[in-house]
C-alpha cells in the first residue's frame, strides 16, 4: 500500500491510503474534499471509504460533501457526531479493503468517541501503519477534552503502546517542533530529544512533514510515553504513572506555543519503506 500525506488547514494532516493492486483508496480524516479529490484524480484511484478518527470539524468536515459526490461511499467511525457516518465501528473490529487490513482501536479521551486505525497487509515485509488522529502525536499526545488521564494512560501504554515497535505513526497534526520543545524542557539531557528536535526544525525550514515516526522512536523522546522514566518523574514531582501523565498534560497545556510559519499546503507520497522525492504545493 501507499500513503499520501496531505497537509491541509493550519496544521492538519489527512491521508489517502492506496491499495496498489486494485487502485482502490481509503481516506483518513477527510477534512478538505476539494484537495482530496484533486489527489484522487491525479492518482487515478477510486475512493471507497473514509475512516474518521473523531468528530472535530478539522477531521470530519468533508464527509458530507464527499458522500454526496461519491454515491455508495462508506464512512467509518466510532462517534454518532461524525458527519455522514454509515458504519459505526467498535474496539478491535477488523475491516478489509483488498489486501489492506484495518484494526479499529478505541482510544477515548481527546473525544469520547476517538478511534485510531492500525493497518497492515498480510504477507508483506513492510511495517504496519497507525493513523492515530489526535491521540498520539510525534513527540506528544492530544488534549483531554472529553476524558481523563487514566483513559489516556490506557490508550498510550496498552492500546497503542503494545503495537509492533516498527509501526509507522501517522498523526492528525503537524506539531512536532513545539512538542519536542516541551519534551526538551521535560528532559533537557535527553540526546534523542535534541537530535529529533534539530531534525524537525530542519524539516519545518524545508516545508516538509515530520510524519511518519515509528512507535519505537516515540518511546525514546515522547514524554507522554516515558512516564516511568526517572527524569520525567522528577520533572513532574510524581511517581505514579497516571499522575505523571496528568501533570505532563497540564504543563504542556500551559507551555508557551512558539511562533511558527503557516503550515504548507502540500502532499507527500509515502511509498512503503521510503519517502518519494517530490513534494506538491497547492
Amino acid at each position: 500500500m501507499k500513503v499520501k500525506v496531505i497537509s491541509v488547514l493550519e496544521d492538519n494532516y489527512m491521508y489517502l491510503v492506496i491499495e496498489e493492486n486494485t487502485r482502490d483508496a481509503i481516506a483518513v480524516d477527510a477534512a478538505v474534499p476539494k484537495r482530496l479529490l484533486e489527489i484522487i484524480r491525479k492518482e487515478d484511484v477510486a475512493l471507497r471509504a473514509i475512516l474518521t478518527t473523531h468528530h472535530h470539524w478539522d477531521h470530519a468536515r468533508g464527509n458530507e460533501e464527499l458522500a454526496r459526490l461519491c454515491p455508495g461511499l462508506h464512512v467509518y467511525g466510532a462517534d454518532e457526531r461524525i458527519g455522514a457516518l454509515t458504519h459505526k465501528v467498535t474496539h478491535n473490529q477488523e475491516l478489509t479493503f483488498g489486501a489492506i487490513r484495518v484494526r479499529c482501536l478505541f482510544t477515548p479521551c481527546h473525544t469520547s468517541g476517538h478511534m485510531c486505525y492500525f493497518m497492515w497487509e498480510d504477507g508483506s515485509p513492510d511495517a504496519p501503519a497507525l493513523f492515530s488522529g489526535d491521540t498520539l502525536f510525534v513527540g506528544g499526545c492530544g488534549k483531554f477534552f472529553e476524558g481523563t488521564a487514566e483513559q489516556m494512560f490506557t490508550n498510550l501504554t496498552q492500546t497503542l503502546g503494545t503495537l509492533p515497535k516498527e509501526t509507522k505513526v501517522f498523526c492528525g497534526h503537524e506539531c512536532t517542533v513545539r512538542n519536542l520543545k516541551f519534551a526538551l524542557k521535560v528532559e533537557p539531557e535527553n540526546e534523542t530529544v535534541k537530535k529529533k528536535l534539530a531534525w524537525a526544525k530542519q524539516r519545518d525550514d524545508e516545508d516538509l512533514p515530520t510524519v511518519p515516526s515509528t512507535l519505537q522512536e516515540e518511546f525514546l523522546y515522547n514524554p507522554f510515553l516515558r512516564v516511568t522514566e526517572e527524569p520525567v518523574q522528577k520533572f513532574t514531582g510524581k511517581t505514579d504513572p497516571v499522575e505523571v501523565l496528568r501533570t505532563l498534560r497540564t504543563e504542556k497545556d500551559n507551555f508557551k506555543k512558539p511562533k511558527e510559519r503557516p503550515h504548507p499546503q502540500a502532499v507527500l507520497a509515502f511509498d512503503w519503506g521510503l519517502f518519494s522525492p517530490f513534494l506538491e504545493k497547492k
